[in-house]
């Protein structure tokens, strides 16, 4: 048998780091495509604030946020892309602050109305932003539903943790009962936002609604506590 060379010896460690030199530079290319990403989410809500999303221009967004106009319809074809982008934001932000701080109750209830109270209170801390992010999360746009079906996921998580208590629950352990539980109130809660939108009524009025079909729901499904 012909033993290895020098050169044979040497292969696997060149490729080795060749392999590392790679993945290292892929790394810093898709962190700066997500800090680029962010940046023009965070210019088009700022820019929302004053006439809401209808009146942000794409120009506009490129030019303020220091991208060029190609690029940033590359990262966003629509400006439905970008409205999703900033729900995603907002829901990912919920998140981390239920699971840092869950909502507090000695009962599947108390825990339950403090979850949508603070979520509703969340949402509108930006109206313009919130009109659009309902009007995303209704849409029958079969693409755009597609889009915003990360947030409602993210949502489910977070009411199933608040009926059980449990920070780490998530939607997809719950049972087939926790799961239709889960989906009447978050039901019950936007048709009450967008009431809410409408400057019907206020966070109180959101949070009574919603407590009223959870006193309900909880109690013919034997979930409270």
């Amino acid at each position: 048998m012909k033993p290895c060379s020098n050169a044979e010896h040497k292969r696997p460690a060149r490729d080795g780091r060749r392999r590392r030199l790679v993945l290292a530079r892929a790394a810093v290319q898709d962190n700066r495509m997500q800090n680029r990403e962010q940046r023009i989410v965070d210019t088009a809500v700022e820019l929302a604030r004053d006439g809401g999303f209808k009146a942000v221009r794409m120009r506009e967004v490129a030019a303020k946020s220091g991208c060029a106009l190609a690029t940033l319809y590359r990262h966003f074809p629509k400006k439905d892309d970008l409205v999703v982008a900033a729900l995603s934001q907002e829901a990912r932000s919920l998140e981390r602050r239920m699971r840092r701080q869950p909502p507090r109750g000695e009962t599947a209830l108390e825990r339950i109305t403090a979850h949508f109270a603070a979520a509703t209170q969340t949402l509108f801390r930006r109206p313009d932003l919130a009109a659009e992010i309902l009007r995303a999360a209704a849409s029958d746009d079969p693409e755009l539903w597609e889009k915003v079906r990360a947030f409602h996921g993210i949502a489910g998580d977070l009411v199933i943790a608040a009926l059980r208590g449990d920070p780490g629950s998530t939607l997809e352990e719950a049972s087939a009962l926790e799961q239709t539980v889960c989906q009447v109130l978050q039901q019950v809660w936007f048709a009450a936002l967008f009431g809410r939108l409408r400057g019907q009524f206020g966070d109180s009025e959101v949070s009574l609604r919603v407590r009223r079909a959870a006193e309900l729901v909880l109690r013919g499904a034997d979930l409270d506590d």
